[in-house]
């Protein structure tokens, strides 16, 4: 079983959509796939079709989870959100337990974390913990515009000092593109010292990128290369 942490540079960069895409495209490989949001913020009952755990589960037509794990209706990092809504903490143990329990027979597991790298699920642990805790490699997902570089070598250095692998890095189409788009991806290579990163175009159905993410898949299959 390969498990892959499907990370951003921040929230809003398109994580959901990369991870609705690589589902799409490894059921169609006859693959047996499990995508997981463990937690997600700014839910409620008229929102609960159209949120990420939702969108990932019916990207590879799995029974459960059916959504996020873990659901906070205030749209805050996942410490505050519990914190706001009077819950108790995260218990990591829990989680990774359930993990597990909904992973059993997948050939490959996505899980998508909150925002950035290093947003806090609990005061005590980030989603760098849960990586750890299931040896996941990491996608590193970011907007080709101004500014991706920055995060991007700053998310791959927390990588780098937590001991992850890194599977890969996605640039995604921004909506308005800058004077920065399209050549972020060459600055990135020649400054991290990595080549396993791809600029992926916008496009509306994820389910149409299966073209697209085959170099991803091709990394989660050796990564090494």
């Amino acid at each position: 079983m390969t498990t892959l942490l499907v990370t951003g540079t921040d929230t809003g960069v398109g994580k959901t959509w990369i991870g609705r895409a690589l589902s799409h495209a490894l059921v169609a490989a006859g693959r047996r796939v499990v995508a997981i949001k463990p937690v997600e913020t700014g839910c409620s009952e008229a929102t609960a079709r159209l949120e990420d755990g939702a969108l990932l589960a019916a990207a590879t037509g799995q029974a459960e989870p059916g959504a996020a794990l873990y659901r906070f209706p205030e749209l805050l990092a996942p410490a505050l959100a519990a914190d706001a809504a009077g819950e108790e903490p995260i218990d990591l143990d829990a989680m990774l337990l359930r993990l597990e329990a909904l992973s059993a027979g997948a050939d490959v597991v996505l899980v998508e974390g909150v925002g950035g790298l290093l947003a806090p699920m609990t005061w005590e642990w980030t989603v760098v913990d849960l990586a750890r805790a299931l040896g996941a490699s990491a996608l590193v997902v970011a907007v080709d515009r101004l500014g991706t570089i920055n995060h991007t070598l700053l998310t791959l250095g927390a990588l780098e000092l937590a001991g992850l692998e890194v599977a890969g890095i996605v640039l995604t189409g921004p909506e308005t593109p800058d004077a920065s788009t399209g050549t972020n991806a060459a600055a990135i290579v020649r400054l991290a010292g990595i080549d396993r990163i791809v600029t992926m175009p916008r496009l509306a159905d994820p389910a149409a990128a299966g073209r697209e993410v085959q170099p991803i898949i091709e990394w989660i299959r050796d990564p090494s290369a």
